[in-house]
């Protein structure tokens, strides 16, 4: 035996155990912490990422850039001059207001219908999953002129609803539901039944199971489906030009203002109400991950 008091025993290359140094007050030496290598891109994913962050740069960093570089040059000035002006602040009112809305019923009416798309059995199920995607395929003007013909002065289901508040709400729901449904649908695809078949035969109810098992998965998938769903919104022209009549203060939207700023010359309050609107997607988007952070914390 090897008399070791207090000290940790090591063992040789050749077998043998000494005793190692002491610790102080007989407690156990520290274990040697591991060092993660900083950098772990080899030669080949590095100029893929260069690549990638050239690209990426060139389509959407640089211009986002040079629109706030043109909306800066002005001062605050310029934006207190755009936002003090009555009919854009209706416009930016009536814009996201109605992306808030519409995104928080696509974030339950999509999850529905991916539920049902993927836990279901049904006669059309393979048809349904191919129209959820007809918005992404169709031209948004066109979508607008199929919504005029269903709500519009000669509608056949008697809703005239053109030309009205409740307009600029239908095209915006029409243009964005398949984010949130082709979002949360893979993650319950690989979703596995049998952690909720075990909570429940633990004593767990429907609400518990939904509370702390499906929805704390599908938080992430929500999430990202509702950034989309909001940026669509907030952005849309093509389907409210011929729905909502684009009236001053009633049913005009920021992209429309946006347009109507260009074409009388006057680029600087456009870019500076382009970079307002971009903040305010901005500021949604991190809002909805640290609330998908903390559900999914919970469960």
């Amino acid at each position: 035996m090897t008399p070791s008091v207090g000290g940790a025993l090591l063992e040789g290359p050749n077998g043998s155990v000494s005793a190692g140094p002491a610790s102080p007050e007989g407690r156990r030496p520290r274990r040697a912490r591991r060092s993660t290598p900083r950098n772990t891109l080899t030669r080949g994913a590095g100029l893929g990422l260069g690549i990638a962050m050239l690209w990426f740069s060139l389509l959407v960093l640089i211009p986002l850039a040079a629109v706030v570089a043109a909306a800066a040059e002005g001062g605050w000035g310029r934006y207190l001059s755009v936002l003090g002006n009555s009919q854009t602040w209706a416009a930016v009112t009536l814009t996201v207001t109605q992306s808030l809305l519409v995104t928080l019923v696509n974030i339950v009416m999509g999850t529905i219908i991916a539920w049902v798309l993927v836990r279901d059995s049904f006669p059309g199920k393979s048809v349904l999953n191919v129209i959820i995607d007809v918005p992404f395929a169709l031209p948004t003007i066109v979508a607008g002129l199929v919504l005029l013909s269903l709500y519009g002065p000669n509608s056949p289901m008697g809703l005239h609803w053109a030309f009205t508040e409740k307009s600029v709400f239908l095209a915006l729901a029409f243009v964005t539901l398949p984010f949130i449904v082709r979002t949360v649908q893979p993650v319950l695809e690989e979703l596995e039944a049998d952690v909720e078949e075990a909570a429940a035969s633990l004593g767990a109810t429907r609400f518990t199971v939904l509370r702390r098992i499906i929805l704390p998965s599908l938080a992430p998938a929500i999430a990202a489906g509702a950034a989309l769903s909001f940026a669509r919104a907030i952005s849309e022209y093509g389907s409210l030009v011929l729905l909502s009549g684009n009236r001053p203060y009633s049913t005009e939207v920021v992209s429309v203002r946006v347009l109507t700023f260009i074409e009388n010359g006057n680029t600087a309050s456009a870019a500076a109400l382009a970079s307002v609107m971009l903040f305010v997607a901005l500021v949604v988007i991190v809002a909805l991950d640290i609330v998908q952070r903390r559900v999914s914390r919970r469960g």
